[in-house]
């Protein structure tokens, strides 16, 4: 090696990447297949923004088919004259979509991003097409179990996609894009799904996926090739996988049926409990054991990623949690109907996105970048608390509350991802992408459940709590037992706030990779 070359290796490397190819001093790699050490020249800015554009619409696929499908369930259930499984539908999806989010992390690490956001895109499609042309409903909960598998991929790789082509510093801005990926599938899916459902058929919601996917992967992979590559083909620990795995699948049907289909103590639920922990518990003592786990322990411990992750968590638990049950608020209270009360839904859903954006920003020019997603916590912590004490209030007033409250759980997310994505190797970024989705699907799967169970402790046993009974179900309840109970569903989304607040201000600020302040501007 010249010395020449042997610089351009030295200067390409970082010290975590350093000390993680000093890990594999004894391993043989075959150098056909070995990545480049030397990164690819930078892209251009229309390389930049046709990358973007194409992650993009790949996002608004998963995320539009997450909420497009809940306004057609009524439709479905008609045609096949079955509505008590009806929310297998939704289960199912999100079953898998969770299960398999920290395999493509990983699996993107060996293998390249290439591959796996095409094996994702389409087992995503396949199940599209087995959801279309479904006979029956059991059919119809099985392929939406093949469209998670391929669809719980799909939010990671795109994030792991997104490290790969910006920096760390300049990160942040863009996911405030695509927050709102999210907000746009938000209020347009129930809006196209009762449209499809009503004037043409409910296959329709499955059909659109065929054409999204074909143009976002004709964006995308003819760039795919200019992306730096920092994945290494290693053997896969697909024991712990699926320990992984059957541990979350039990974990998610025990925060579904639990105070529901079963009682918190019956056999049923501890027993379920007890399987998820000792499946955990193998998979914690396997990665201890394996020399290359499939997600290393290590990996999820220091002074960035478990506060990050835990923090990002807790945001998107407050969210999901109050964007399940505030329909029922409105519809109780205000006397506001279904379609009145999704509108109402849009300053907590959609003014987040203001709020990444500013946390975005500060990212790029600030070098103490946490400073803006610990205020904007402390501020939604305060709006939620004012909620929990002023309640009830003019329907206004609350949607103002509401308002800041998103703004201020908003500068969580770009903060906590680019965090933990600056403060692993670039070899194992795909691994702790994956990981951290994992966990806030588990997160906002334990937020919901645990609302659910306040607002049942205070409004009795004896009411059922979902969106498939209707408003004879809702008017039932007295607004004042209503305003009671979420007295205490603000309180306990305030205590979410106050907790990421608190690890946000625990975890270690690392200086950001990328440009110094100012240097440059993002591709817009």
């Amino acid at each position: 090696m010249s010395e020449t070359h042997r610089q351009r290796v030295d200067d390409a490397q970082t010290p975590d990447e350093t000390d993680a190819i000093a890990g594999f001093a004894d391993e043989v790699i075959d150098l056909a297949e070995a990545p480049p050490i030397v990164p690819a020249p930078p892209l251009s800015k229309t390389e930049v923004r046709t990358i973007l554009l194409s992650l993009m619409l790949t996002m608004f696929l998963t995320a539009l088919d997450q909420t497009i499908v809940a306004t057609a369930l009524p439709t479905i259930g008609r045609q096949f004259q079955d509505v008590s499984n009806l929310s297998w539908i939704i289960t199912a999806y999100l079953l898998s979509a969770t299960a398999v989010a920290p395999v493509y992390g990983t699996l993107s690490d060996i293998y390249g991003r290439r591959a796996m956001i095409v094996v994702s895109m389409t087992l995503f499609l396949i199940g599209s097409v087995l959801c279309a042309v479904s006979p029956n409903i059991l059919t119809l909960i099985l392929a939406r179990a093949l469209q998670g598998i391929g669809g719980g991929g799909i939010l990671p790789l795109v994030q792991t996609i997104i490290s790969d082509v910006v920096t760390p510093r300049e990160r942040g801005q863009y996911q405030a894009y695509f927050s709102s990926v999210w907000v746009a599938a938000g209020i347009g899916g129930p809006v196209l799904g009762g449209l499809f459902a009503e004037h043409l058929h409910w296959s329709v919601i499955f059909w659109i996926n065929l054409p999204l996917g074909a143009v976002s992967l004709a964006l995308l992979l003819p760039k795919m090739g200019k992306i730096p590559v920092f994945h290494r083909k290693r053997r896969v620990d697909w024991l712990g996988g699926l320990l992984l795995m059957a541990a979350a699948v039990i974990v998610m049907l025990v925060l579904t049926w639990g105070g529901n289909r079963f009682a918190w103590a019956s056999p049923e639920i501890l027993a379920m409990i007890g399987s998820a922990v000792c499946l955990g518990s193998a998979f914690v003592w396997h990665a201890r054991r394996t020399s290359e786990p499939f997600l290393p322990i290590p990996l999820l411990a220091g002074p960035v990623v478990p506060f990050a992750m835990v923090a990002g968590g807790c945001a998107i638990g407050a969210m999901i949690g109050l964007t399940v049950h505030m329909p029922l608020y409105y519809e109780v209270v205000y006397g506001l109907s279904a379609s009145e009360a999704g509108m109402a839904l849009i300053p907590l859903v959609a003014v987040s996105v203001l709020g990444a954006w500013a946390a975005g920003r500060a990212m790029m020019y600030t070098k103490h970048y946490k400073r803006a997603a610990i205020g904007g916590a402390s501020c939604a912590t305060l709006a939620a608390a004012v909620l929990a004490l002023a309640t009830p209030l003019p329907l206004w007033p609350l949607l103002a509350l509401l308002s800041l409250f998103a703004v201020g759980l908003g500068t969580i997310f770009p903060v906590s991802v680019v965090s933990i994505q600056n403060a692993v190797p670039r070899g194992q970024i795909g691994t702790a992408t994956g990981a951290m989705n994992f966990f806030r699907s588990l997160m906002a799967s334990f937020a919901v459940a645990a609302l659910t169970a306040i607002l049942l402790m205070v409004l009795g046993r004896n009411i059922t709590i979902g969106a498939e009974h209707g408003a004879s179900m809702a008017h039932a309840i007295a607004p004042a037992d209503m305003v009671a109970a979420f007295r205490y569903v603000f309180a306990a989304a305030g205590a979410l706030l106050a907790c990421a607040a608190m690890l946000l201000m625990l975890m270690e600020e690392r200086p950001l990779a990328g440009p110094p302040q100012g240097a440059s501007a993002p591709a817009e």
